[in-house]
């Protein structure tokens, strides 16, 4: 099971619950059934005992940034509920209402008072410390794909720390992470050398693939090359390929240090790679009056020429899509994706320029279209703490889902300035 998993199973016993894990919440709300009543009655049981919260964790930046979402989008509900003593009617497991009744402890008036003070001023910057005053650090992965909610996360957590995370995979543990406190652009693991027999595969970014098939081990790497990270595991795995793009920055004692750079292209047909695409939204969204919620992409080999889709999720009630400004932000859309399209990289460049690659194609959709993908994830299997939002999307049901949420396209072909 996932290691976040293993200490949660292991700790059956509801009276060491909270002692064992440091755990706000009720066990019943953490194997509760569905994730956004979970969510909700987390928040419920964190604001409930607001005055002894001194961290707050969670395994990916994406996840924390969902819950600060809901914060803000319910938090009249929150206070209803604080003020009652009894969690939303809209809270359908059984077990999960019980323990969160239990946990309130009746109505809280003062506390949904103060709550609500605090949150009618509609300043959500530094939120989490005025929320929980006794709050010193918010601990996440914010390196890689979480990159993104790095600015976000740190808008609500004003003067709160942010602690970066160790590197784990699925298949193992690979490094330690020996100061937390740095921002994810300055993030370095110390790769473990117990904790699996490591290669790595030398890596080209301007090819965006492999060179060759020969590993060089701990010993073997060269400082400021990129390699993908290959693992044989005490648990079977044999020369297992991660997926996982690191580059060398040095060594701590024998042990390379290195940063991730970004997950592997799945074949060397693809256009951009994750990096990519994230470097060019960076840009986007610093030329668009409007906050980007979530982006992915998706290369359709299908059309001739071959196209790329960006889908863009903005923030539930911008001016940017209201109806009467429509036309305006169509035209600043237009001009935005053609800079994005500039900033996608060397091999979409290329193949553009030799008319491989149509037009871009970039779908704004419409507001809880990436939340409809996580449903769809966590239908499919995927346990909703270990879930990472893709940027690059490669199973056509997704994709389809996004064109279906689609509220406007827009094709490049049709402008040219």
């Amino acid at each position: 099971m996932a290691a976040s998993t293993y200490p949660l199973q292991g700790n059956k016993s509801r009276s060491n619950w909270s002692q064992t894990l440091s755990c706000i919440s009720p066990r019943e709300v953490v194997f509760g059934s569905n994730i956004k009543q979970q969510m909700y009655c987390h928040l419920l049981c964190a604001l409930r005992s607001f005055d002894i919260i001194d961290g707050i964790r969670a395994a990916y930046a994406a996840g924390l940034i969902r819950a600060f979402s809901l914060l803000e989008s319910k938090w009249e509900k929150l206070c209803d509920d604080l003020e009652s003593g009894f969690p939303s009617l809209e809270i359908a497991d059984a077990a999960m209402k019980e323990s969160v009744v239990e946990f309130l402890g009746g109505p809280q008036v003062d506390l949904s008072r103060r709550i609500r003070e605090i949150c009618a001023e509609s300043n959500w910057g530094g939120i989490l410390s005025k929320l929980w005053p006794n709050v010193r650090y918010v601990k996440s992965v914010t390196t890689g794909s979480m990159k993104q909610y790095y600015s976000k996360l740190k808008y609500y957590a004003g003067d709160v720390m942010i602690l970066g995370g160790d590197y784990f995979a699925s298949e193992c543990c690979l490094g330690i992470n020996l100061d937390i406190q740095q921002p994810p652009e300055s993030t370095q693991f110390v790769m473990l050398p117990t904790a699996a027999y490591f290669e790595f595969l030398p890596f080209d970014l301007n090819e965006s693939s492999v060179v060759g098939e020969e590993t060089v081990d701990f010993s073997g790497v060269k400082v400021g090359k990129m390699y993908e990270v290959a693992v044989t595991t005490y648990r079977g795995l044999y020369r297992y390929r991660l997926g996982d793009i690191v580059r060398v920055v040095g060594f701590h004692n024998s042990s390379p240090l290195v940063e991730f750079v970004m997950r592997a292209p799945k074949t060397g047909y693809e256009i951009i790679t994750e990096k990519d695409l994230m470097s060019a939204m960076e840009s986007f969204q610093h030329s668009m009056a409007a906050e980007v919620v979530d982006f992915a992409s998706f290369s359709d080999f299908e059309l001739s020429p071959k196209r790329l889709k960006v889908f863009i999720e903005f923030r539930e009630g911008c001016d940017f899509l209201q109806e009467e400004k429509l036309q305006g932000s169509v035209e600043a859309l237009q001009r935005c994706c053609s800079s994005l399209e500039n900033g996608l990289g060397e091999i979409y460049k290329v193949q553009k320029d030799r008319g491989e690659i149509g037009p871009l194609l970039v779908s704004v959709v419409r507001s809880g279209s990436f939340d409809g993908i996580l449903q769809m994830a966590i239908k499919n299997g995927a346990p909703a703490g270990q879930y990472k939002p893709p940027k690059i999307i490669r199973n056509r049901e997704i994709v389809g889902f996004m064109e279906e949420s689609a509220v406007l396209t827009i094709s490049l072909d049709s402008f040219h300035g």
